[in-house]
């Protein structure tokens, strides 16, 4: 396989690929790699925190109301381990496809939580179904206690339906906005009455539950959520979108729809997301030059890009809360239902200038300014105080030792091919060209530091 083909192929299901990995795995072809990364996404691995803590919180306190709020003080903390979890396993991923679409379909069915238990429960579905069946996923993910409470199915009940849930199943789940009418979203929403959720998950209360007949894209019956589901699969539009979607996530952010039909007629024939994945993996046209070094990196790709080359901790957690807020994507915060919008919305006037700074300011211990996000503070005494001085520095601990082993047997040309992806433009050569008798290390830092690292 060509090195900047693989390169390309793990820019896109992982987080780039070192020199070593390069010289390792060139001697494969294409279909032999595609094959290893599924291999080895079988070995998935849960993201979890210990939750004992929640109850154990206040027990002495009478008072319902203090013991609530330091119970919910006690789930932002434990959400904050829980996000740093997540990023400690992919920065040591051995499954990797596995963890970029798990990424990926926390960013396609988008819900949030201040319970960090459901949470849990929310993450251990994207993990089980992110490489599995999408009808089996969709009916999981309508069925999870924490999409229940997001969009209010909760309060959907017969005689009174709430169609939130079945409105954005329809727009950003499965269809895309303009394929269905405002009639199917209401038939839908009857058709989702007395799906709740309880302490033990989900929940099934027939006596909110509408049984009489609905019409729902053409189809009359004593529809629930599952029939509703299984019709929104039968439509040729539901394996357009999600095969655009995977399209725009992976191949490249701007849709070739030859591309896409092709995609989709092999994901509607069983809705298996690892066959979709294959085919897109082992595609020609995935390989072509349009579509490499096309992408830009979201705030995670970056931080975990950079920890590939560099390992580095952070001396305080709550700086690297910070640093998440200030780069514009925190996981496990979604600005929204419709998740982070991602490619160009990446960038703007600030954040630009923290990309451009940010692997050498980790490699070289700099400070770097961030603004506090007061959404992790615990009282607006602590806020108002922290509005004083909001200037806040991240500092790291590196480990230099892993990352000369990294450098073993490899040129600095090596390096360049490897983070970068795609040939530079002249202008750019002319300033690297300098410095490629630099130290790997310096070197490194400074093809971190130009836009083109930015992109994928």
């Amino acid at each position: 396989m060509k090195n900047h083909h693989l390169i390309h192929l793990y820019n896109r299901v992982g987080f780039g690929i070192l020199p070593k990995e390069v010289q390792k795995l060139n001697k494969l072809s294409t279909e032999e790699n595609v094959k290893l990364l599924f291999k080895k996404s079988k070995k998935r691995k849960s993201i979890k925190v210990d939750v004992s803590s929640i109850e154990k919180v206040g027990l002495s306190i009478e008072d319902k109301n203090e013991r609530r709020k330091l119970q919910q003080k006690e789930n932002r903390r434990l959400l904050n381990k829980l996000n740093v979890k997540w990023f400690d396993q992919l920065y040591t991923s051995e499954t990797l496809l596995h963890d970029k679409m798990r990424l990926f379909w926390a960013n396609h069915f988008v819900c949030s939580s201040n319970s960090t238990i459901q949470t849990i429960e929310y993450l251990s579905v994207i993990e089980k179904h992110a490489l599995g069946n999408f009808k089996d996923f969709v009916v999981a993910i309508s069925k999870n206690p924490m999409m229940i409470r997001y969009l209010n199915n909760q309060q959907n009940k017969k005689k009174h339906p709430n169609e939130n849930y079945a409105r954005e199943l329809m727009e950003l789940f499965t269809l895309g906005v303009g394929n269905y009418t405002e009639k199917d979203i209401k038939e839908s929403a009857r058709a989702f009455t007395g799906w709740f959720s309880s302490k033990n998950g989900f929940t099934f209360k027939s006596k909110f539950h509408d049984f009489e007949s609905k019409t729902f894209l053409g189809k009359t019956g004593d529809f629930d959520g599952t029939d509703i589901i299984n019709i929104i699969l039968e439509q040729e539009q539901c394996s357009l979108f999600i095969s655009e979607k995977i399209y725009k996530e992976f191949v490249n952010p701007k849709p070739n729809q030859k591309h896409i039909k092709k995609m989709a007629k092999v994901f509607r024939k069983n809705y298996e997301i690892a066959d979709l994945m294959k085919f897109v993996l082992t595609a020609d046209w995935f390989y072509d030059d349009e579509n490499i070094g096309v992408k830009i990196k979201s705030p995670v790709e970056l931080l975990v890009s950079i920890h590939n080359v560099i390992p580095y901790e952070f001396k305080r957690e709550r700086y690297f809360q910070y640093l998440q807020f200030n780069l514009g994507q925190k996981l496990l915060y979604p600005p929204n239902v419709a998740g982070w919008p991602g490619d160009k919305q990446w960038i703007d006037a600030n954040t630009i200038m923290l990309r451009l700074k940010l692997a050498s300011s980790i490699a070289q211990q700099k400070q770097i300014e961030l603004e506090p996000e007061s959404a992790f503070e615990d009282d607006f005494e602590t806020i108002n105080k922290r509005k004083k001085n909001k200037a806040y520095f991240i500092f790291t601990t590196l480990d230099w030792q892993a990352f000369d082993y990294k450098t073993i047997g490899t040129k600095n040309k090596d390096w360049q091919d490897a983070l970068l992806g795609t040939k530079l433009n002249k202008q750019t050569q002319e300033i690297i060209n300098p410095l490629i008798n630099n130290s790997t290390k310096d070197f490194c830092i400074a093809i971190m530091s130009i836009p083109e690292y930015q992109m994928c």
